[in-house]
């Protein structure tokens, strides 16, 4: 009687469904629309439409709305960081924090525009709007002059931004535009699109995707030429692919969210795609970010969810690639010794989060230059060490699992 009891609990087991990974709640924010989602060090954005903007220090198991002087403009379309500063993109203006979120102050030369992307090149910083085309910001945000020579005069809506380098791409409702002089002048780019109606783009590598109303265009030549690639993605009844309204981009591998099918993976360039939503009850993604951790998606009134990226791509996450680390370059900082302001120059060959920072000889962090995602070029950060006191320091350089320092002498 055990024996028969035994194989009918092993039978009862074998025939249950195994939980199988996925995507999980997170505590918040609910019952509002994720528009966007930022992520600056262990700090989690969510940009709602309606509610302003909640921040996470603990990977979404709590939510603080951080609204100080952003009200009324509650309805955020888009969220950017760069260095110590936020910015938030609403239907009412540019708002930047220097303090994650605490506090917001108005940008001036776009109040009342409605904003819907933000890019961040090196230095500079470029918005999209709703019939205003596209503005640059040089001054961290503070003032912004439009840049639209080259867009669309008659509808000059800019839905998407992305940058590559020193490379510029705008997302139109007539295609893809480039720039290669900060948005002072733009060109076409649009060979091979047949659907102009760009709502994403993210770059990985080389490789550029458009997210658009059929589905998903990659181009190999910044933007010159395009091939639709949709492998995997489903056709409705009318044999349209979905429209794309988000791309998420994590090493070689890209996501995209669509309006009803959920997020999908391609791990080989958008040759193939996987779908990859079990869990999510709304299959309406608004936005996906990702860390070296997990990967995040803001949907219509569930709030934010997340879902590990070892899940999906376990092989990228905790093993630097040699090939892309011996990329990864530190250079020595310039004057070297100085008094008070030096230039220090890194490199990066993928789309990563990058933490430069300043110690020390005790191992205290006196300075963060850079902490944010950057896409692969070579860039200048600035350091000013007028506070510190004469003697060694050290300038370490963080992308994943890379590790380089360089020592630095301050001298009064």
């Amino acid at each position: 009687m055990r024996t028969h009891f035994i194989f009918l609990a092993l039978v009862i087991i074998l025939q249950c469904p195994i939980a199988s990974a996925q995507w999980v709640h997170t505590n918040g924010p609910t019952g509002v629309d994720i528009r966007c989602i930022a992520l600056n060090g262990p700090n989690l954005f969510a940009g709602t439409y309606g509610s302003g903007v909640y921040l996470s220090t603990d990977t979404g198991a709590s939510w603080t709305a951080v609204n100080t002087g952003l009200l009324p403009y509650r309805y955020i379309n888009t969220l950017a960081v760069d260095g110590a500063n936020l910015y938030a993109g609403t239907t009412g203006g540019i708002f930047v924090s220097t303090n994650n979120g605490t506090s917001w102050s108005a940008a001036t030369g776009v109040t009342g525009m409605d904003v819907h992307a933000f890019a961040v090149s090196g230095a500079n910083l470029l918005a999209g709007t709703w019939d205003y085309g596209a503005f640059l910001s040089t001054d961290n945000g503070t003032t912004w002059t439009a840049v639209n020579t080259g867009l669309p005069q008659d509808l000059l809506t800019v839905h998407s931004l992305a940058a590559s380098g020193t490379i510029l791409f705008a997302g139109t409702e007539f295609g893809v535009f480039v720039s290669t002089n900060n948005g002072t002048g733009w060109t076409a780019a649009c060979t091979g699109l047949t659907n102009d109606y760009i709502l994403s783009l993210a770059v990985s590598g080389t490789n550029l995707f458009a997210g658009t109303y059929e589905g998903v265009f990659l181009s190999t030549d910044y933007g010159t030429c395009w091939t639709q690639v949709n492998s995997g993605v489903p056709i409705d009844i009318h044999g349209d692919y979905p429209l794309v309204r988000a791309l998420a981009v994590y090493g070689s591998n890209v996501f995209a969210g669509t309006d009803g099918e959920g997020v999908f993976l391609s791990t080989d360039n958008g040759t193939s795609w996987t779908e990859v939503s079990t869990g999510l009850p709304d299959r309406y993604i608004g936005e996906l970010a990702v860390d070296d951790a997990n990967i995040y998606s803001g949907s219509n009134g569930s709030g934010v969810w997340l879902r590990p990226l070892s899940e999906m791509i376990p092989t990228s996450v905790g093993e630097p690639s040699r090939e892309i680390s011996s990329a990864f370059r530190l250079e020595q900082n310039y004057p070297n010794p100085f008094n008070p302001n030096s230039e220090i120059r890194y490199q990066i060959s993928e789309f990563r989060h990058v933490k430069l920072a300043v110690y020390d000889l005790l191992g205290r962090e006196v300075a963060v230059l850079v902490n944010e995602r950057k896409a692969p070029g070579s860039y200048t950060a600035q350091f000013n060490a007028s506070g510190l006191a004469s003697g060694v320091y050290f300038c370490r350089i963080q992308v994943g699992n890379f590790l380089q320092s360089k020592e630095m002498l301050v001298i009064k």
